[in-house]
C-alpha cells in the first residue's frame, strides 16, 4: 500500500491532476512527504489556520494578476508554515495558474499541481482521507497477521527465540535479546551487526541494567540508532530486548509491546522453572554424594557420560548464570551437564572430556574452580572433596586436584596448627642455635634431604662425616628421639616443612 503523498494523488487517473513545477529536481523529496490532510482556502495568508505537512487547494481569488512580489510572498509565508504543497484550481477565476505563482513556487521548491475545473476540491480531500483509511487498514491487518505470525513461532522449540526472529522478519529490523548479566544471548538476523556498534550497545544495555528500572531507551550505538526495552519488574529486570530503529509507527509498536511482554512472562516463568529446578538438583545432589546415581538418572533421565569431573565453583559465583549459560550450550552444542547449588559452593558435573568448559565458565562469569580427578558415579563423595580440596589450595581459575595432589602430602599438613606443633617440636635445637651459633637444624635438613647418607649429606654441608655424625647424636639427645629409626626421621622431616626455614 502506497502512502498518502502527493505523488500518490498525482497518480490517481481519475483526479486528473497536473504537476506544474518544471522539473521533479526543484521540489526536491516533497511529493513523497506524507500528507497530514487536504484543505483548501482562498485567503491570502491562510497560515493561521493550517498545520504542518497539510495540501492547500486554492482557486487564487485572493491573488492579484501579474503581482509578482505579492505572489513571491503568498508561498513563502506557506512554506514558512510548511505547507506540503499547492493545487490550484483552474478555470474559476483565473484559466490556468499565474505565471508568477508558477515561479515563486519553482523559486522555494514549493510542488504546485493544477486541479481541473471538472474535478472538485473535495474530491481531491476525499481521495486523500480514503488513502489514509486504506493505509490504516493495511497497517492493522499487517499487525494483526504479525501477531498471527508471533503466536505460532512462540509454540516452536524455544519458542521465546522463535518469536523473536519473526519479530526482526516482521518489521524488518535487527532484533537483540540480552539476559540479566547483559550478555547476547539470541540475535536475528545472527552475527549482523559491526563489531564496534555490538560494542557499544552492549554497554548501554549493561547501563540499563544497572539501573534496575523498568524503561524503554532509545540510544546510539557507534553511530546507529536503537531502541531498548527492559524485561521484568522495576528491582528484578530479567534481560533487555533490543531493536536496530530510532522509531516505530503505532502498529508496529502494538506489536513490539507484545513481544516484550511475552518475553517478560517467559523470562519470570523460566526464572520460576530455575528455582524448582534447582532445588530439585540440590536434593539429587545429596544422593550422587552417597555414591548413589541412580536417583539422579531416574529424576533427571541421564547424566554426563563416565569417567565424569566434578568441579566445586567460588561461593560467589553466579549460579543462575552459569546454569543458564551451560543450558544454552545444551541447546546449541549438546553439552551434557549437572549443576547444583551446594555449601561448599556451586557443583557442576562434566564428562572428561568436557574438561574446557570449567575455563570458559570461569573466563566468561570470573569465577574460580576446583576439579576433581576423573572417575565414576560410584566415586562421587570423593571426587567431590576432591574438588573442594583444590579450590582451596590455589587462586588460579580452575585448579586440578591432580595438580594439588602431585605437591607432595606433606604439604597438605602445612597448616596453622601443625606448624605450631612444629616449632615446639624444634624449640630445643633451635635455642642452641641461637645460644652457640650452631648450625643444627640445616644440618638435620640437608641430612634428610640427602637420605641420611652421612658422606654425600657431609659433602653438601662442607664439613667432615664424623662432624655430621656428631651433630647428629646431638639434635637426637636434643630432640630426645632415635634418629636411626624411619619414624622419628619421618617426624622430623615434616617438622622441618611444617616449621619453614
Amino acid at each position: 500500500m502506497d502512502d498518502p503523498t502527493l505523488r500518490t494523488l498525482l497518480r490517481r487517473r481519475d483526479l486528473e491532476l497536473t504537476l506544474l513545477s518544471p522539473t521533479e529536481a526543484m521540489v526536491g523529496d516533497r511529493l513523497d512527504r506524507p500528507l497530514r490532510w487536504v484543505h483548501s482556502s482562498d485567503l491570502l495568508d491562510p497560515t493561521p489556520f493550517l498545520a504542518d505537512d497539510l495540501l492547500l487547494l486554492t482557486t487564487g481569488t485572493q491573488l492579484t494578476d501579474g503581482d509578482a512580489a505579492q505572489a513571491q510572498a503568498y508561498v513563502t509565508r506557506l512554506a514558512d508554515r510548511g505547507v506540503a504543497g499547492l493545487g490550484f484550481g483552474a478555470d474559476v477565476h483565473h484559466a490556468g495558474a499565474p505565471r508568477e505563482l508558477i515561479a515563486a513556487c519553482a523559486a522555494l521548491g514549493m510542488p504546485l499541481f493544477e486541479v481541473p475545473y471538472r474535478t472538485p476540491f473535495i474530491a481531491v480531500a476525499r481521495a486523500h482521507a480514503e488513502a489514509i483509511a486504506a493505509q490504516a487498514y493495511a497497517r492493522r491487518s499487517w499487525a494483526l497477521d504479525a501477531q498471527r505470525a508471533l503466536a505460532i513461532a512462540a509454540l516452536r522449540p524455544r519458542g521465546l527465540e522463535s518469536t523473536l526472529s519473526e519479530l526482526a522478519r516482521r518489521i524488518d529490523v535487527w532484533v537483540g535479546m540480552f539476559d540479566a548479566g547483559g550478555a547476547l544471548t539470541h540475535e536475528h538476523p545472527p552475527r549482523s551487526l559491526a563489531e564496534p556498534a555490538a560494542a557499544d550497545l552492549s554497554a548501554h544495555v549493561g547501563e540499563l541494567l544497572a539501573r534496575g528500572a523498568q524503561a524503554a531507551q532509545s540510544v546510539t550505538a557507534d553511530g546507529q540508532p536503537f531502541l531498548l526495552f527492559t524485561l521484568g519488574r522495576g528491582g528484578h529486570l530479567r534481560g533487555v530486548i533490543a531493536l536496530a530503529t530510532d522509531a516505530l509507527d503505532p502498529e508496529a509498536r502494538t506489536v513490539v509491546t507484545s513481544v516484550i511482554a511475552m518475553a517478560g512472562l517467559s523470562r519470570e516463568q523460566s526464572e520460576q522453572l530455575n528455582r524448582s529446578r534447582a532445588r530439585l538438583h540440590s536434593q539429587v545432589l545429596q544422593s550422587l554424594l552417597r555414591d548413589d546415581p541412580a536417583l539422579a538418572r531416574r529424576v533427571l533421565g541421564s547424566l554426563p557420560v563416565a569417567p565424569v569431573l566434578v568441579g566445586v565453583a567460588s561461593t560467589d559465583a553466579p549460579a543462575e548464570a552459569i546454569v543458564e549459560w551451560c543450558e544454552r550450550r545444551r541447546l546449541e552444542d549438546g553439552l551434557a551437564y549437572f549443576g547444583a547449588a551446594a555449601p561448599s559452593g556451586m557443583v557442576l558435573v562434566v564428562s572428561a572430556a568436557q574438561e574446557q568448559v570449567y575455563a570458559q565458565i570461569a573466563d566468561r562469569f570470573s569465577v574460580q574452580w576446583g576439579v576433581s580427578a576423573a572417575d565414576g558415579y560410584g566415586s562421587f563423595a570423593r571426587m567431590h572433596e576432591q574438588a573442594v580440596f583444590a579450590l582451596g589450595r590455589s587462586g588460579d581459575a580452575v585448579t586440578r586436584y591432580a595438580d594439588t595432589a602431585s605437591a607432595s602430602m606433606i604439604g597438605a599438613l602445612s597448616t596453622d596448627e601443625a606448624r605450631l606443633v612444629a616449632e615446639s617440636r624444634l624449640a630445643p635445637i633451635r635455642q642452641v642455635d641461637a645460644a652457640s651459633g650452631s648450625d643444627l637444624e640445616r644440618t638435620l635438613r640437608v641430612w634428610l634431604e640427602h637420605d641420611a647418607v652421612l658422606d654425600a649429606s657431609a659433602n653438601a654441608l662442607g664439613v667432615h662425616r664424623h662432624t655430621l655424625r656428631s651433630r647428629i647424636a646431638q639434635a637426637s639427645a636434643l630432640l630426645g628421639v632415635d634418629l636411626a629409626t624411619f619414624p622419628a626421621r619421618a617426624e622430623l622431616w615434616i617438622a622441618l616443612h611444617a616449621a619453614g626455614e
